[in-house]
């Protein structure tokens, strides 16, 4: 609700048929009403990471022009893998669960559960939903440890902020650099981690571009260079590309950049690696 009200304020400040926005959903049940009071208005609208998997920018929306998003199975698999590697393919786990109704939380942990089902000597001793948020995850770590002690090697979070509070609460029990610890998002001080050798991966879909692509696409559509009705539905609903983060490659992404090539209206939909599902 607060994030529909901070909408309507938006869009009652000025001429919404010039107006451009770029917005992530709380939640999967809340872009359905950002969508209609954007596509009431007249607004163009990118939005990120969450929707219903039924809710889709070519359903009479007009102005919504795309939904980004990144494939949530393959990072989830993607660390788990990485994870595994470093346990040398056995011991237990435990694993940090986010918001339980958001895409990328459900389809993380699918991408887990796949890793699992394809590396038997690793054991998932408990999973346990920690909102995506550091605190909590220091908390739930802390349990955890009490509940599972050395049997624990390694932690799958669901995002970066839950890994960092993982490590926070291995550190607080003289475990850092011990237990396996992977995350997703590449905020700077999990990639920090990774080159520290505290954290063991992470995966980077690029926040400086999510960030200005959304702008820049409603920009392109004002202007007249992007014409939303002759998009391709795989260009109004997609997966972007996506980078793991190991300690391989951790020194060359501390610095986020940014390459403004990538915003120009011929290079919009350069990152689109295939449809949402």
């Amino acid at each position: 609700p607060k994030q529909q009200e901070q909408l309507r304020q938006a869009l009652s400040t000025g001429n919404p048929e010039c107006m451009v926005l770029n917005v992530l959903p709380n939640g999967d049940s809340d872009t359905t009403p950002i969508v209609k009071e954007a596509d009431a208005a007249g607004a163009y609208l990118v939005t990120h990471w969450n929707k219903p998997a039924d809710l889709n920018p070519w359903d009479g929306y007009d102005t919504w022009i795309s939904h980004i998003t990144f494939n949530g199975e393959d990072s989830g698999y993607e660390i788990a893998e990485a994870m595994f590697e470093s346990m040398g393919g056995e011991g237990g786990i435990i694993a940090l669960q986010g918001i339980l109704d958001t895409s990328a939380a459900k389809d993380r942990f699918v991408g887990l559960e796949k890793a699992l089902a394809e590396n038997p000597g690793v054991t998932l001793l408990d999973e346990q939903a920690a909102d995506f948020d550091r605190t909590t995850a220091f908390n739930v770590t802390k349990t955890l440890l009490t509940k599972h002690g050395d049997a624990i090697k390694g932690v799958w979070a669901a995002n970066d902020d839950m890994a960092l509070g993982a490590l926070q609460a291995l550190e607080a029990a003289g475990l850092a650099g011990t237990v396996a610890v992977v995350g997703i998002d590449a905020v700077p001080e999990a990639v920090q981690a990774i080159a520290d050798g505290t954290m063991t991966a992470t995966v980077s879909s690029d926040g400086p571009w999510q960030g200005g692509i959304g702008l820049a696409m409603g920009y392109c559509a004002l202007t007249g260079e992007l014409d939303v009705s002759e998009l391709s539905e795989e260009q109004r609903s997609f997966y972007a590309e996506q980078t793991l983060i190991t300690a391989e490659n951790a020194e060359e992404n501390l610095e986020p950049s940014v390459d403004l090539a990538d915003f120009e209206c011929a290079n919009l939909f350069d990152r689109v690696d295939g449809p949402v599902n």
